[in-house]
């Protein structure tokens, strides 16, 4: 019974071995599948199914010949790398088409339909290159293209050129704020340096005086004037050199620093035990506070009453070492009578007996502690009352200092100099400084009701040059207007009127070489040549236009007429000549009437008849072995008369003027009558 309700174990003697099979290879990956989903589930006594891909079996504690079966076949392995997979699988099926439906919308969603070629990108490194030759470059990329792809192709050179000339208009204009900035800074500094130019110089001059006489009466005759105190000065300075040693390399000679008080009797206390370390001098300056220590004696001094010794020499007086020295804005002295106290035994704040004439000095993050050694003297209480009068009269020299630097860069002198140009005007410079003198630093000029420096002026115009720089000719034209309309009216100022006009008339300068650089660019188009030729008349250069103008059509006159090519037939050429001739003449009298006012016709008219004049020079050559009773000549003539008379639409008449010297017998000859211009 017992060993029936233990049930099956694999422990179990048998009499028969076990017939365990060899592994077996599979030839596809669905015959190892199926061979896992055919194999028996074995379930226990609970009735619950356990798989042999699902779980594992639990491995038998003890060894026997069983457990080394069951473990040689749970060892087993499947090698991979013998299988072949292709046996019996079937081939690989082709791709399926896409409907038409579907593929010219999956065609357009990649950038154009199947089966033809793709757009031709733009590439900006190629222009980079200065060896590029354009037509070669062109015919390489474009050579088995469509006609959609060129246009593809042209449109993207469009973008790209955009892109670039965007690119350059903000690099222009923000190397001009750039050059803007630094040329400010520039000046800041030029003005910097000769600030310490003069006051090198005004060093110099006070080192090389001479000292004064002892004379009583002459102390006494110059004792109010400015010019003895800074030498009274410059002599404490002296002093004070050579009694400290080191003081002159803290406090070098500048013009106006002299010495205040000078207290001694001090000690220096340290900081944690409030004992007394040194004995040290403070002298008081208009800009600085020095702490001086007083030197020690050698210990190599013979003594007094040694056998032999010398007579002791009289007594000199103490040397002094400088320790340390702070300008006065950056240093705070407080009265530590104040602040240190004890508290007594009826529970009262009393001031500390050792702290009742001690000073602090802060200076950053440090503090030094000083005591005055006489308790019934006053000296610490004249110290710091004079350390803060001559603390609060520094500041105040401190902001009228950067008052005038604020005045002088909105002056005119200042605003002067930073137009580099302004150097070979010496008779403005000279007037500049002559009235500097007299003339009020700032000058106000009203502008739509309201004062203005010349610091705004000054504004206006680096407006105006970066208006030039970006090539905007409209906004710089309007601004050059406003800002003459202002100096006009700068009346009662001569020397400011002078220099604002000068500053405008560069900059219309520059912006009229600009606007006849792109007349002369864009003269056979009317509305452009119309825009840049009133640009220019308001600007004042009505005469360089014209000219830039006229001279530009008789440029293209000339390259016009090269290009008609004598190939044997006489009429065919002068018909070509006189129409070029005269359908240019007439095109530019046309643009230059709606361009020009009809005072500066003349110089129209006399541009067309020396051209007319031209042509008459050619037919004299080409006719002149030709007889005149010729039929060539006769349709010659008359077809240069026929064209001449297009002029007629532009209200002038040249027809008497063709020929002319064709039918003559000498180019000279004439009949001694005057003939006028040909004006209708």
């Amino acid at each position: 019974m017992e060993e029936k309700s233990k049930g099956i174990s694999l422990r179990r003697k048998r009499t028969k071995k076990p017939n365990i099979s060899a592994p077996k290879s599979t030839s596809f990956r669905g015959d190892v599948a199926r061979s896992a989903t055919d194999r028996p589930v074995e379930t226990d006594g609970k009735g619950d199914g356990r798989s042999h891909l699902g779980v594992p079996r639990e491995r038998p504690q003890l060894g026997g010949q069983t457990s080394d079966l069951v473990k040689r076949r749970y060892s087993t392995r499947f090698t991979q790398g013998t299988v072949d997979w292709t046996v019996g699988a079937p081939p690989v099926p082709s791709v399926p088409s896409i409907p038409n439906q579907f593929g010219g919308q999956q065609a357009a969603g990649r950038g154009g339909p199947f089966g033809l070629s793709h757009a031709i990108s733009v590439d900006i490194n190629a222009f980079k290159d200065p060896s590029l030759r354009p037509e070669q470059y062109v015919a390489g990329i474009l050579s088995d293209a469509s006609e959609q792809d060129i246009r593809d192709y042209q449109l993207h050179l469009r973008k790209a050129k955009n892109r670039t000339s965007t690119d350059l208009q903000q690099n222009v204009y923000q190397n001009r704020t750039q050059f803007i900035k630094i040329s400010r800074e520039a000046e800041k500094l030029k003005g910097e340096m000769r600030t310490l130019r003069s006051l090198m110089s005004e060093l110099e001059s006070t080192l090389n005086q001479p000292t004064p006489y002892n004379s009583v009466s002459r102390k006494k005759a110059n004792r109010g004037s400015i010019a003895d105190q800074e030498v009274l000065w410059n002599s404490q300075l002296q002093s004070l050199w050579k009694n400290i040693e080191g003081s002159q390399k803290f406090l070098p000679a500048i013009p106006g620093r002299h010495v205040l008080q000078r207290s001694e009797y001090w000690s220096e206390l340290n900081a944690a035990t409030w004992k007394p370390m040194r004995s040290v001098t403070i002298i008081l300056l208009n800009d600085h506070l020095l702490v001086a220590t007083q030197k020690r004696a050698r210990m190599d001094q013979p003594s007094p009453n040694a056998i032999g010794s010398s007579p002791k020499p009289p007594p000199t007086p103490s040397k002094f070492v400088a320790q340390r020295c702070w300008p006065l804005q950056d240093i705070k002295v407080d009265d530590l009578t104040a602040t240190s106290a004890t508290v007594g035994a009826n529970g009262m704040k009393k001031p500390r007996e050792d702290l009742q004439n001690a000073i602090r000095v802060n200076i950053g993050r440090e503090s030094f502690t000083f005591r005055h050694e006489r308790s019934t003297s006053d000296e610490k209480d004249n110290l710091l009352q004079n350390i803060r009068k001559t603390v609060d009269e520094l500041h105040r020299s401190l902001s009228a200092e950067a008052g005038e630097t604020r005045k002088t860069r909105d002056s005119i002198k200042y605003l002067a100099s930073r137009d580099p140009a302004l150097s070979n005007q010496t008779a403005l410079l000279e007037n500049l400084s002559n009235s500097m003198s007299k003339d009020k630093p700032n000058v106000l000029i009203e502008v739509d009701g309201k004062p203005q420096n010349f610091r705004w002026v000054e504004t206006q115009i680096d407006e105006l040059d970066i208006d030039i720089a970006l090539q905007r000719f409209e906004e710089s034209v309007m601004r050059v207007e406003k800002l003459r309309h202002l100096s006009r009216g700068l009346k009662g100022n001569a020397i400011a009127q002078d220099l604002m006009n000068f500053k405008l008339d560069e900059r219309a300068s520059k912006l009229a070489v600009l606007v006849t650089r792109q007349l002369v660019d864009t003269h056979s188009y009317h509305n452009a040549t119309q825009g840049n030729v009133g640009w220019l008349r308001r600007l004042g250069f009505e005469d360089r236009a014209r000219e830039a103008y006229l001279h530009a059509r008789s440029t293209v006159i000339t390259k016009r007429t090269r290009q008609c090519i004598f190939e044997g037939d006489l009429f065919q050429y002068i018909f070509q000549l006189s129409f070029v001739y005269f359908t240019i003449i007439k095109n530019t009298v046309s643009i230059y009437q709606s361009c020009f006012p009809p005072l500066m016709m003349s110089a129209c008219v006399k541009w067309a008849k020396e051209h007319v004049d031209g042509l008459n020079d050619i037919l004299v050559r080409q006719l002149s072995s030709i007889s005149q009773s010729s039929k060539v000549w006769t349709e010659c003539m008359d077809k240069t008369r026929e064209h001449a008379m297009m002029l007629t639409e532009v209200g002038m008449d040249f027809k008497d003027f063709v020929g002319r010297n064709v039918e003559d017998d000498s180019p000279d000859s004439g009949d001694g009558t005057s003939v006028g211009l040909g004006l209708q």
